[in-house]
This record gives structure tokens, sequence and C-alpha cells, in this order.
């Protein structure tokens, strides 16, 4: 099979997915600094205090996932995933560019949360749960569009 119609198949390609979960993690973290130095006239409620601190925790454990890539990128390839490269970069970079754009922190954390699901379902190794994880972004990015059509509506 070749890089096209079998994605996560080298270590280059799985160091490529740990690439754009640390743009992931970095467009995360510009968006919680953009959401605390929004409004520094009054104090932020508990509960904006609180999705904040959560959406700090998702991050790291981005981060530490990504670099878990990286480390064992040679022993994560995965041979029968059957999902083009292409279309794992693709949705990743949407995943990345929906952080930034989202207008309401509980998005971006369930958006966030199904990133860390491929993240953990590529440390397995196996094909099933990580082509359940990248169906749970494609929902959750398609879900956010259409939300964001009927608002614009």
């Amino acid at each position: 099979m070749n890089k096209e119609t079998d994605g996560l198949s080298t270590v280059e390609e799985v160091e490529a997915l740990a690439d754009q979960l640390s743009v992931i993690a970095d467009e995360l973290h510009q968006r919680i600094m953009d959401e605390i130095r929004q409004d520094r006239s009054k104090p932020p409620s508990a509960t904006r205090q609180a999705a904040l601190r959560a959406l700090f925790d998702q991050e790291l454990v981005l981060r530490q996932r990504a670099n878990g890539l990286y480390a064992d990128a040679a022993s994560l390839v995965v041979s029968a995933l059957g999902q083009p490269q292409r279309q794992l970069a693709e949705l990743t970079t949407r995943a990345a560019e929906k952080i930034r754009k989202i207008a309401l922190i509980k998005d971006i954390s369930g958006l966030v949360a199904s990133v860390l699901g491929l993240a953990g379902a590529v440390a397995t190794g196996q094909p099933a749960p990580i082509i359940l994880a990248l169906e749970k972004i494609k929902n959750k990015v398609e879900a956010l569009d259409a939300h964001q059509v009927k608002k614009s509506a």
C-alpha cells in the first residue's frame, strides 16, 4: 500500500500527526490566552474559570500525547488503517482552525476532547479505535459547521 491509501503507515506519517497535534495544542493555548485577556475589567465567573482551567488541562494532555507519538513513532506505525494520510492531515487542520474560530468555550472543549481521543487511539496502534476517533472529530467539526451556518442565517 502507498502513502495515499494508508495513513500512519510510516514513522514520518506518525510524526506528521504528532506535528498536527502540536499545532492544535498551540491554537488551543492561543485561544485560552485570548479568552483570559478578553475582558479584564471584571473578574471571570467561577464557571468560566473552571472552563479555562479544563482547557489548560486538555492542552497539557494533548502536548504529552503528541510528545509520546514523537517518542514512540517507530512502534506506532499502523499498517492497516485504510485512511489516507492526506485525510488525517486535513481533518486535524480543520480541527485547529475550528479551535481558533469557535465562539463558545464549551464547543472548544468538546472538539479538543475528540482530538485527545485520536491521540490516545493512535497510541494503541490499532486501526479500529483510530477510525472511530477520526469519525468523532469529523462529526464534531461538521456539527460545529452546521451550528455556525444556523447562527449566520
